[in-house]
């Protein structure tokens, strides 16, 4: 069964036309990363998916139904999940701060005036194990403003977790890293997916990355998927290779 599915997705913005007969199927279980140049519509696909906004036309499938008219709210609801290509964090808090923010979020606890002793270790457990996840339980205290950028993503990445994902989608997650906190990254989504047994779909411009943990990668060009398969079978690919190194298809 498809967890996601997108059937001639296309979006416009004005005469711009971002995306064009996009289709993708993604089953459950799977790591796949979303390349291509710049300006090739990732970004859009990930916001059509999350639901920042609908498409023009086509649609868009998670868990055999439809969601093209639910909102970005509900769709983090039913378990799909993004972190964002700029950080997005609470600054001024803690690490432990962050994830309690949002375990509390996921537990539909954090608007009760008042929530019992019992309930509230429940969840500092919950915020416990996604430290232990992540690797930031030795930085629990610390204010995430202090941390080195490599870890601040590694933050974003844990209060992702902790709304429950059935689908983590991350932008550009080692955007801006250096080759250790690439490799923490890396390690880190490695773990998710062979561990936790997530769904992970992923935009990333380094290909180290890219192939060498991605299962499937579909390459998108112009608004339009240029071609999907195996790492071999797109590195292997003429017109991808054209697209990124101006070779002849």
């Amino acid at each position: 069964m498809s967890l996601l599915r997108l059937q001639n997705i296309s979006r416009s913005f004005g005469s711009l036309r971002a995306l064009e007969d996009v289709s993708l199927e993604m089953p459950a279980g799977e790591l796949r990363a979303v390349i291509g140049p710049n300006g090739a519509g990732k970004t859009t696909l990930f916001n059509m998916v999350t639901g920042l906004f609908p498409p023009s036309s086509g649609t868009v499938w998670f868990a055999d139904r439809t969601i093209n008219a639910l909102s970005a709210e509900r769709r983090t609801r039913l378990g799909i999940v993004r972190t964002f290509q700029i950080t997005e964090i609470f600054p001024d808090l803690t690490v432990f701060e962050n994830l309690r923010i949002g375990v509390e979020t996921a537990a539909r606890s954090n608007a009760l005036p008042w929530i019992s002793r019992g309930r509230r270790a429940a969840l500092e457990r919950r915020v416990d194990e996604l430290l232990a996840v992540t690797g930031l339980a030795e930085k629990s205290e610390r204010v995430v403003s202090e941390l080195a950028h490599g870890d601040q993503r590694v933050v974003e990445v844990a209060i992702a977790l902790s709304l429950e994902p059935k689908l983590l989608m991350l932008d550009e997650p080692t955007a801006g890293m250096g080759d250790e906190e690439t490799d923490n990254m890396v390690s880190l989504i490695r773990r998710l997916h062979d561990k936790q047994r997530l769904s992970i779909l992923f935009i990333e411009h380094d290909m180290d990355v890219v192939f060498g943990i991605a299962q499937r990668i579909t390459v998108l060009d112009q608004g339009r998927v240029l071609a999907e398969g195996t790492p071999e079978e797109v590195g292997a690919d003429r017109r991808v290779r054209a697209a990124y190194l101006g070779e002849a298809a």
